[in-house]
């Protein structure tokens, strides 16, 4: 195998892998994605892969982190979250990353629901905002999927029009 194939097999390895962060949230997706993107576009020359293409892209993976930091935050806002379930809202994502997938969906719930027991809610109504935590997790998830797919068919179309 050459070296070009071999960036090409690199590259596209890091789009599948980034693909797949898009819906395992412990692989930063989108990013990843990018990266096997650039470096595709640097292998072919930037031929068919150029400057305007790329920045399009990368604002696309920016867009998906801004969507990363607010979904939980306006999932939990959305149905009256303290700051301080807010607060738990981050440290549970943070602390679910080290327990796998189960962690990374009750994290966020559990630290936001604790976070409004100790700004001295009834169990009751810290599960809802908990609820609504994951909620926004949730749809978060699936706005970076659609994220993604856009990126791959943006990708796609610039390797075949030249």
């Amino acid at each position: 195998m050459d070296l070009l194939t071999t960036w090409y097999v690199v590259a596209g390895a890091l789009i599948v892998v980034g693909l797949l962060g898009t819906v395992l949230p412990v692989l930063p997706g989108l990013p990843v994605m990018y990266a096997g993107m650039l470096l595709a576009a640097w292998a072919g020359g930037f031929r068919h892969i150029g400057g305007w293409t790329l920045a399009v892209l990368g604002v696309l993976v920016l867009v998906s982190i801004v969507v990363d930091l607010l979904a939980s935050l306006a999932g939990a806002r959305r149905v009256g979250a303290s700051n301080k379930g807010l607060f738990g809202a981050g440290i549970g994502g943070f602390i679910g990353i080290f327990f796998g997938l189960p962690g990374l969906v009750a994290g966020p719930f559990l630290g936001a629901a604790l976070g409004e027991i100790a700004h001295g809610r009834e169990w009751k109504h810290a599960s809802k905002i908990g609820f609504g935590t994951w909620m926004g997790l949730l749809l978060g998830a699936i706005f970076k999927l659609g994220l993604a797919f856009a990126m791959l068919g943006l990708f796609g179309l610039a390797l075949l029009v030249d």
